[in-house]
């Protein structure tokens, strides 16, 4: 993991939807004293389940995974994070999964204990923050029933879906997707085996519903009905 001294935030590409979104330009040179940039490449962990929590960060440039290791040694993938995503938050000392990245991988860091002292002087930092753990903690609630009630296609579907819409608020296109995790990654989130996820990926092709011309780009084909499925209105 490499990291230098971070260039003036107001150029950063994902400004918009970043934590530091709600700071003002004289307000975001204050928060670049303490800013460094990190760069993680393709398999590279940015933190292990139980360091230390010393710092927190936000994604600017490609995908995170967030891992759960077992007692058996099992891996549970708890989460993808993106392009404006915010992590390292614990409420403890120590950090409560793994982080590694998916792709090359841009971060800004904040040391933690630094970032709490602006919260004094910039109360809307503070906020923000509590806005992104309470949205943490809803996608840890849709994640159960994820994990609980859907079916295989529903899961395969579902997570589908939810690329594409994160790649909407990024400004791409949400029909063609370059989708970084590999099949173990996407089984791992979803409860499923890696075998279980390709044939279900294969299912959806053969029914038009989606296209993978070359992995790891895959085309919604008909995505009012992969929508219908992730809700579990329609079968495919």
């Amino acid at each position: 993991m490499e990291s230098i001294r971070y260039s003036p935030c107001a150029a950063c590409e994902v400004r918009d939807r970043a934590v530091c979104s709600v700071l003002q330009p004289r307000e975001l040179e204050r928060l670049n004293s303490i800013v460094t940039e990190v760069w993680l490449n393709p398999g590279q962990i940015l933190f292990h389940q139980e360091d230390p929590a010393d710092s927190v960060f936000n994604v600017t440039r490609g995908h995170i995974r967030l891992l759960k290791l077992l007692a058996d040694g099992r891996r549970q993938v708890t989460g993808f994070l993106y392009p404006g995503d915010f992590l390292g938050l614990a409420y403890g000392t120590h950090y409560a999964c793994s982080a590694e990245a998916i792709d090359k991988v841009t971060l800004c860091r904040f040391p933690r204990g630094k970032l709490e002292a602006f919260f004094e002087e910039f109360p809307q930092l503070e906020k923000r923050l509590l806005q992104i753990a309470s949205n943490e903690l809803v996608a840890a609630q849709d994640q159960m029933v994820l994990l609980g009630r859907k079916s295989a296609v529903e899961k395969v579907a579902t997570f589908l879906i939810n690329f594409s819409r994160h790649a909407e608020r990024r400004g791409e296109g949400g029909t063609e997707l370059h989708l970084p995790m590999t099949r173990a990654d996407i089984g791992d989130y979803l409860g499923l085996s890696t075998e279980t996820t390709s044939r279900t990926l294969t299912q959806l092709t053969k029914d038009g519903l989606i296209e993978i011309p070359t992995p790891p780009r895959i085309v919604l084909r008909q995505k009012d009905m992969l929508e219908e499925i992730a809700e579990g209105e329609a079968g495919p």
